[in-house]
């Protein structure tokens, strides 16, 4: 049977937050979709270099493939996001996929996503009872936010935060901040283009392979 969707990640949190955010087709836009989901073992630089040979194989099982990394630790961080999501697609394109896959090239890093007003980042990290304002912290703690709110080294604020709490940093909160969080503010690019595509692709019931 042709499933719905592929998906390959550069590592185990991005497979846990897009597990997350499938379980939520109506907040997405898009109706259920059945899916894949692989893990490249080279990671980031795998993805971007051979996620076309990766896939390759699944093009006739699979009515479309998505390829997720981050543009910090590609390799090719002189390029720009788009760029990069270009020449990804072209692989794709010319390893048998046609028009019916997508790159998504997270900037800096996939927790970008993760900070946002919501409640749920609070609660899910821990911080939950403390007297100081986790934006206050972290700008206390000399992360600079960007023009959106977000801190510039979203990674290393999500893991010091955890380490504030005592918490330890483990894939599953991915899965749940991408359960939880409001879909609907987030501004990052590459956010809102995973967003689009998928509406693109599973807005109806129609079979589009």
């Amino acid at each position: 049977m042709i499933k719905d969707l592929v998906v390959l990640v550069a590592d185990r949190n991005m497979e846990f937050a897009i597990k997350g955010l499938l379980t939520r087709p109506q907040a997405l836009g898009i109706r259920q979709v059945y899916f894949d989901c692989f893990v490249h073992p080279e990671h980031d630089p795998g993805c971007l270099l051979r996620g076309h040979h990766f896939l390759q194989p699944m093009a006739q099982t699979y009515q479309h493939a998505l390829v997720m990394l981050d543009h910090e630790g590609c390799g090719r961080e002189h390029l720009s996001r788009s760029d990069l999501e270009k020449y990804i697609e072209e692989c794709l394109k010319q390893s048998g996929w046609d028009d019916r896959a997508a790159a998504i090239v997270i900037s800096p890093e996939l927790e970008v996503w993760v900070w946002s007003n919501s409640p749920h980042i609070d609660r899910i990290i821990g911080w939950d009872g403390k007297k100081i304002d986790l934006r206050a912290w972290l700008i206390q703690q000399g992360f600079t936010q960007s023009r959106n709110g977000k801190p510039e080294k979203p990674q290393k604020a999500f893991e010091d935060a955890l380490k504030h709490c005592g918490k330890a940093r483990s894939s599953s909160l991915f899965f749940q901040l991408a359960r939880s969080v409001s879909l609907e503010n987030c501004v990052n690019q590459s956010f809102i283009k995973l967003k689009t595509t998928l509406k693109k692709w599973f807005n109806t019931e129609i079979n589009n392979f």
